[in-house]
């Protein structure tokens, strides 16, 4: 009987052991890019998030409501702030289509906002993965 209750503290043990090793994984990784630093929470069915630090202000907001980004289209300078708020009744995310517009990348929010600040100057385009016709684009100069 020893025996079985060996194994079982074994087992314990080496469970612990790896939920612990992903849990210090998970929060070592890094981020290289140039992208800006926005922190975000994944909203559980029937709640809301918003931006869970300070973000700089806004140079210009989206309104994403009633199934579309407004402005669907702007332009803005290297440096500036978007910051789309969200408040639709369906969850809608932000994210970039192709290579350059990948640093665009908002969890699927209901309601709150989230912000990217542009660095460099190009066309980004970006889409709700949710709703795939709700499209939009930043030109950045």
């Amino acid at each position: 009987m020893s025996m079985v209750r060996h194994r079982a503290a074994s087992a314990r043990f080496i469970t612990a052991t790896v939920v612990a090793a992903a849990l210090f994984a998970a929060g070592c990784s890094g981020d290289s890019g140039n992208a800006a630093k926005t922190t975000t929470l994944k909203p559980r069915p029937g709640t809301t998030t918003t931006t869970a630090q300070p973000h700089p202000p806004a140079n210009l907001t989206v309104d994403v409501g009633n199934m579309k980004y407004s402005p669907a289209d702007a332009t803005i300078k290297v440096g500036e702030t978007v910051t789309w708020k969200f408040s639709d009744k369906a969850p809608h995310n932000v994210q970039g289509i192709g290579d350059k517009a990948m640093v665009i990348n908002s969890p699927i929010i209901d309601k709150g906002e989230w912000s990217h600040t542009f660095t460099q100057p190009g066309t980004y385009r970006y889409m709700c993965t949710i709703h795939p016709d709700m499209r939009g684009t930043i030109t950045v100069k």
